[in-house]
């Protein structure tokens, strides 16, 4: 029973086990015969046969055809020809198109297909395993790296027929939507044609996709158009720009980037090229005789090793039955499937990386970015599918290596920003000072270039005219190089930012109003009346007349009111009221007046009139006396305007801004409905409120009757420089002051960099508070103002109340003698009634 069993057994397990000799087959164009591709491709199998860590019990056998390159019918002729030997796979080719023939029949017949070339098709295709990564992950990686490094003109220089179809995604969506791309087919023959034309256009970025054969030809003819220097920058498709002899452009700043599948600073690859360097004699033939492998003989490597373990775990779990297999009868191989999958999950790490599979496409693996820095290539990053580039080294893309390099910066006189200095005698960069001058004293060291500054010939920021279609200023001098760089307090905007590119902003800012500081209330005899308006001393004087005659009508009305006159005599008829029309009105203006009036209600109908009275005058007097307090000893100011609504609800007052600037265009192009109202009364206004610098919009405004909208730094300096000008309300709109250059230009992103530092160290508040504050011509306000909140009251404000004592005295003595008058005429006339009504005796 026992030896059954182990009869069985062993039956089971020869029955589980591979093959002892396993045949695989290899197609190669003819211009690879004895290729690194091919001699890799032997060598791997010579490796995994002497090892025997895989496969144990087996010996993989290759078997090797040539075809020619374009010649499809006779590449699927060899294949079929491996096929009917019982090849269990077939490698290669590397061409794209006899490639996509090899995979169809394979496809029929259930082989696995192994392949380390660039495929255009991103669908799935059965029993391919594809090494190369994909194109649409290539194209993600080229898109990702253009983003980082702002990329905005492109040109795309391509060799073969089909690297059209490659970078196709990269054209058809671009990075950005304002991205420009430039295509143009070249080859050996070609170049220098192609590169003159990108010179002429001044497209300073390209991406080289080129035959690696034919790379120091059009390395040649960068050197001979003198394309070799810092404002160009080469992004190579291939992966085997460490092969290439860089010695030329190792000293003259040019940049060169390019990814790379095989990272030879990880000890594992290095000790792998290392014994395949000593192999004898084709190892060296391998690796070029430089010690660094390229990309396709290292893909053809790996998959060799990834076919290796895709036996050695179908070796755990089923058998493998080899089979002569016929393309014209197209019988699929019964274990093909199989064998297919346990490839394609397949996971180890290779001379190209991690690797790992989804439906047979390469996934989860790593491209290292690779710069040319200073001296010589190195690894400033990385990019994976998932996270996308990671610059770990982001002063590679950012060097100060060419410091005798002058650019020609262009500016507008504008102070505090920049301010020619009155010393004739001097010259160049030294005639001009300001806080941009200073601002570019430190880029410079910072970046590390020379300057010579110029100043616009129109005085103009720049502003695109429709008519014309045009822009001016300093934008058409960028446009037309002319200049490299513009430094002066220009905004940054759409407009201006779809032709030229700014750099981070240095300061930021809005749209705020000038205005001249309304003038003093004059000083009036009457002002302690001031507190109250008009109609409120009419509507007091209306209660006034209204209480007292209510009061004397109730008082008349209520029998309480009436009292006998003679208390002693109780039983007279006679009574009286003490509330006359004259007493009413004497009760009323003591209490008003918060005086006695020797007058007191006894009736409740009375009583409840004086109560309502006495507390409409406590709050009336209450209120007169703190408002008192304010208007005599706080100045006041006659502002006409409070904000841009009320400047755009009135005509008397004029306004306007710079012409041509970033805040015409704020105007002109906005659609909030009251800037589009204040740009149909500035355009319309005659004569023009529009003035061609800022002192001039400060003069009118100085002359009054004028505001100026203008930008809030600007107005900042003026305000405390003349103590007679004002802002009034907030900002209109917010926005920042940056750095233009060029569309393209390689100096954007280092000066961008050397503006956050100076930010984060403080040297541009330090700038600001030195041209702002700390000048000499600085207006101080704020002991005018405490000198207004505290002045003595004098007769010009309150004289008025000795006025109205003088006049209430002498009309009490005019009203005195008329009584006199009065009441003598009356005993007069009293007395000669008397004679006349005398008997004679």
């Amino acid at each position: 029973m026992a030896l059954l069993f182990a009869i069985i057994v062993v039956l089971v397990t020869t029955a589980m086990s591979l093959p002892p000799v396993i045949r695989i087959g290899a197609i190669f164009t003819e211009d690879q015969k004895d290729s690194p591709s091919e001699l890799a491709f032997k060598y791997a199998i010579y490796k995994i046969n002497k090892d025997k860590t895989l496969l144990a019990n087996t010996t993989l056998v290759y078997d090797i055809q040539y075809v020619p390159k374009d010649d499809s019918f006779r590449t699927s002729k060899k294949a079929c020809k491996q096929l009917s030997r019982s090849v269990q796979g077939i490698f290669g080719p590397s061409d794209p198109l006899l490639g996509a023939h090899i995979q169809s029949i394979c496809e029929a017949l259930d082989v696995p297909h192994l392949e380390a070339r660039v495929d255009f098709e991103p669908t799935f295709k059965e029993f391919s395993i594809n090494l190369y990564p994909s194109q649409d992950h290539l194209n993600k990686a080229f898109k990702d790296l253009m983003s980082f490094l702002n990329w905005t003109r492109v040109a795309i220089i391509y060799e073969e027929d089909y690297g059209l179809f490659k970078l196709q995604d990269l054209v058809k969506s671009p990075p950005s939507t304002r991205t420009e791309m430039y295509i143009r087919q070249a080859g050996p023959g070609s170049y220098r044609q192609v590169l003159r034309e990108v010179r002429h256009k001044e497209i300073y970025k390209l991406i080289v996709d080129t035959d690696p054969a034919h790379m120091q030809q059009f390395f040649r003819a960068i050197l001979q158009l003198q394309m070799n220097d810092y404002r160009y920058h080469y992004m190579f498709t291939t992966f085997d720009i460490e092969t290439f002899d860089l010695e030329d452009f190792k000293y003259n700043s040019v940049n060169m980037t390019a990814f790379r599948l095989v990272d030879l600073e990880e000890p594992k690859v290095a000790e792998v090229l290392r014994q395949m360097e000593r192999f004898q004699p084709i190892g060296p033939a391998i690796l070029n005789k430089t010690g660094v492998i390229q990309a396709e003989p290292a893909l053809v490597y790996d998959s060799v090793q990834v076919f290796a373990h895709g036996l050695a775990e179908l070796d755990r779990s089923h058998d493998l039955r080899p089979a002569n297999l016929s393309c014209e009868k197209e019988e699929p191989w019964d274990d093909g499937l199989s064998l297919y999958n346990y490839i394609n999950a397949a996971g180890l790490h290779g001379l190209t990386g991690h690797i790992e599979f989804n439906e047979g496409k390469r996934n989860n693996f790593k491209l290292d970015l690779l710069k040319l820095k200073k001296e010589e290539l190195v690894k400033v990053g990385e990019w994976k599918p998932g996270t996308g580039v990671n610059v770990t080294d982001v002063g590679a893309f950012y060097e100060t290596t060419a410091t005798n390099i002058t650019l020609v910066v262009m500016t507008r006189e504008e102070k505090p920003y920049v301010m020619v200095k009155e010393d004739k005698n001097l010259t160049g960069n030294a005639r001009f000072e300001g806080f941009c001058i200073d601002l570019l004293k430190w880029i410079a060291g910072q970046v590390g270039f020379q300057y010579a500054i110029r100043l616009v010939p129109d005085h103009m920021y720049g502003v695109y005219d429709p008519e014309t279609k045009e822009w001016n200023g300093i934008v058409r001098e960028l446009m037309e190089k002319r200049a490299d760089l513009a430094v002066a307090s220009m905004t940054i905007n759409y407009a201006r930012e779809s032709v030229i590119d700014f750099t981070k902003p240095f300061m930021n800012l809005g749209i705020g109003i000038l205005f001249k500081v309304p003038s003093s209330q004059p000083t009036r005899l009457f002002s302690f009346m001031n507190p109250l308006a008009v109609e409120i001393w009419l509507y007091v004087l209306a209660a006034y007349m209204l209480v007292s005659f209510t009061l004397f009508v109730m008082a008349r009305f209520s029998p309480y009111e009436w009292n006998n006159p003679h208390p002693c005599l109780a039983e007279s008829d006679v009574v009286e009221n003490q509330f006359s029309v004259s007493n009413s009105f004497w009760f009323i203006t003591g209490t008003f007046l918060r005086q006695g009036s020797g007058l007191n209600p006894k009736a409740t109908s009375t009583r409840i009139v004086g109560g309502i009275w006495w507390f409409f005058t406590l709050i009336i007097i209450s209120s007169y006396t703190a408002n008192l307090a304010a208007f005599l000893t706080v100045e006041r100011m006659i502002t006409p305007i409070e904000n841009a609504a009320d400047l755009a609800e009135q005509t008397e007052i004029s306004y306007g801004t710079l012409e041509g600037g970033s805040t015409m265009t704020f105007f002109r192009d906005s659609k909030i409905g009251i800037y589009q109202k204040m740009w149909r009364f500035m355009e319309s206004k005659s004569p023009s409120v529009f003035v061609k610098s800022y002192e001039d919009g400060v003069k009118r405004v100085l002359e009054g009757d004028y505001a100026f909208l203008m930008e809030s730094t600007m107005l900042d300096y003026a305000v405390q420089r003349d103590c007679n000008l004002t802002q009034i309300g907030g900002l209109l709109d917010s926005k920042g002051y940056g750095i233009a250059t060029p569309k393209g230009s390689p100096w954007r992103d280092k000066i961008s960099l050397a503006i956050l530092e100076l930010q984060e160290k403080g040297v541009i508040q330090i700038l600001y508070d030195k041209w702002w504050k700390n000048t000499g011509d600085v207006c101080n306000r704020d002991e005018k103002s405490k000198e207004s909140k505290a002045n003595a009251l004098g007769v010009e404000n309150i004289g008025g109340v000795f006025v109205v004592l003088l006049c209430g005295l002498a009309l009490a003595i005019l009203v005195a003698i008329l009584e006199f008058c009065w009441n003598s005429k009356k005993n007069v006339q009293s007395e000669r009634v008397s004679e006349r009504s005398t008997p004679e005796r």
